[in-house]
């Protein structure tokens, strides 16, 4: 595939032209998942700059984000016909499958990463305090793991590109082809569900 594919031309601030592309790539997912090749190129054309994007974001490399685009396209061949638009937006449905798709790869980097060196981490003496830090900061992943799955889609949705993803409130709002005013509004909905959930104090940004 190429990796430098045309974008999608969509106005700046105009929501019926946002709305038309949505409704345009959720058609070209239908046609995709009948099998129409012609279609999934248009697809692929329309979306691949936002989706290599965030894989970037999330493995860092270029190459492996390449790879992991790929992949992702790959599943939204097969699996197509499993897009409800009832539940959110064709774009919204790509980069879910891509950013699983990264962090799944980032993962298993790691996991090679591990067990490359179990063996000299077995042989150093581990300091107490290094322990209770690390065994500390999984509970905490957990927590936060875990009350994620209370939020709505849409919010959990928008928290993992803001914050897992790294992109800003006006990043969001293109992807997900909202207006930056209801992006800012998901992403400060979800966290002060999320600070309700884990019993933290403050003040959201």
């Amino acid at each position: 595939m190429d990796d430098s594919p045309r974008k999608l031309g969509l106005a700046a601030d105009g929501e019926p032209e946002r709305r038309a592309a949505g409704a345009e790539l959720a058609d070209l997912l239908r046609l995709s998942a009948r099998g129409d090749e012609a279609a999934f190129a248009q697809l692929y054309d329309a979306t691949a700059p936002r989706t290599y994007g965030l894989a970037l974001r999330v493995v860092r490399d270029p190459a492996q984000a390449q790879e992991v685009t790929q992949e992702a396209y790959l599943e939204v061949w097969r699996t197509a016909s499993r897009y409800d638009q009832a539940k959110g937006s064709a774009i919204s449905w790509l980069m879910t499958i891509t950013h699983r798709k990264a962090v799944d790869r980032v993962r298993s980097a790691e996991a090679a990463s591990r067990r490359d060196t179990t063996y000299h981490d077995k042989t150093q003496p581990v300091a107490h305090d290094s322990t209770a830090d690390a065994a500390e900061t999984k509970l905490e992943a957990r927590r936060v793991r875990t009350a994620l799955t209370g939020l709505t889609d849409v919010q959990r949705e928008a928290i993992t590109l803001a914050y897992y993803g790294g992109y800003t409130h006006t990043e969001v709002a293109t992807m997900l082809d909202l207006p930056v005013g209801t992006a800012k509004t998901r992403i400060r909905d979800g966290l002060i569900r999320l600070r309700d959930a884990l019993g933290v104090g403050g003040e959201t940004p």
